[in-house]
């Protein structure tokens, strides 16, 4: 893999002032420290090219040259984790229930994919088949994490993992053990510590949820944990930079408007994991501000930015 370190200093561009708003008087942007490129991370595979939490998003995301991918899981009724974001199913397949009250039986019997316009509920095929240059004979099926996890450790240190454990949901606690016991068994997990790709933790885990982060970080101590942040900065500031995740996850509408928290968070020994970020304006600024890693639907765009020739291009 080669180099990602920036070797100029990098600036907030030019029309933004440091509060994030347009200025008026081109050239005063202040000069930042070097920094080291960001961690480009698939949001739940590349979906800007396939349906999201599909093994075709996230073999899209590999092809591109993404350094990790993100996923969300939920417990199934009878203890299985998937790959599923919201609480129901509605949006992403052609069946209707809460995944929590299902069992993975039940999941497979629903065609599962983004919406594509007209109606349909699954992409087709031959659209999968464009986007892979393989076929795959899994479209349409509910992803499991166990699934997700054969492929990314068939090809050791292709692809780190960033697992987003969605609450709140009847099964509380379990959700986090199911994790850890699903790494150990891939063996991503040893001693309570990740393995080491690339010379970073294979897998970090992700939450709104700070009970969630906490237990994760009782559970298995050595993994790293992202607090995720969407709605206001202010009334939670002090917490997150003194809590003991090892990194914040703002989404990027709280930089654009805030980005001098970028270093008050570096300040307080923690990295920023920002989201979902897919305008070409918020990449340049994430990078300028100095974020760690940055969560899209299009790492190839992310990745031509960052001076990083897509692999796909």
């Amino acid at each position: 893999m080669a180099s990602r370190h920036v070797e100029r200093a990098a600036t907030l561009p030019r029309s933004l002032r440091r509060d994030g708003r347009e200025s008026p008087r081109a050239g005063r942007s202040p000069r930042l420290a070097p920094v080291t490129a960001p961690e480009v991370v698939a949001h739940r595979g590349a979906t800007a090219g396939a349906p999201e939490h599909t093994l075709a998003a996230y073999r899209h995301a590999a092809a591109v040259g993404a350094d990790a991918v993100e996923c969300d899981v939920r417990l199934t009724r009878d203890g299985v984790l998937v790959c599923v974001h919201d609480r129901q199913i509605r949006r992403t397949s052609n069946g209707r229930g809460i995944v929590s009250a299902l069992h993975l039986e039940e999941l497979e019997q629903f065609q599962f994919g983004a919406r594509k316009p007209k109606g349909r509920s699954r992409w087709a095929d031959d659209e999968i088949l464009s986007v892979t240059d393989e076929p795959d004979v899994e479209n349409g099926l509910v992803l499991t994490l166990d699934r997700l996890l054969q492929y990314i450790t068939a090809t050791p240190g292709s692809l780190r993992l960033a697992i987003e454990t969605k609450h709140p949901t009847r099964h509380t606690r379990r959700v986090e053990e199911a994790l850890v016991d699903c790494l150990r068994r891939y063996g991503l997990l040893g001693n309570g510590r990740p393995v080491e790709w690339a010379g970073k933790p294979a897998v970090r885990m992700m939450s709104f949820s700070q009970f969630a982060v906490r237990r994760m970080a009782e559970l298995a101590p050595g993994v790293p944990t992202v607090q995720l942040i969407g709605k206001r900065l202010r009334p939670v500031r002090r917490e997150l930079l003194s809590g003991s995740a090892s990194a914040v996850g703002p989404g990027v509408a709280l930089l654009r408007s805030d980005p001098g928290f970028v270093a008050e968070a570096h300040a307080a020994g923690k990295e920023v994991h920002v989201w979902t970020v897919n305008r070409p304006a918020d990449m340049d600024l994430m990078r300028a501000l100095g974020v760690d890693a940055i969560i899209t639907d299009r790492p190839d765009e992310l990745l031509r930015r960052l001076g990083r020739d897509s692999a796909a291009s």
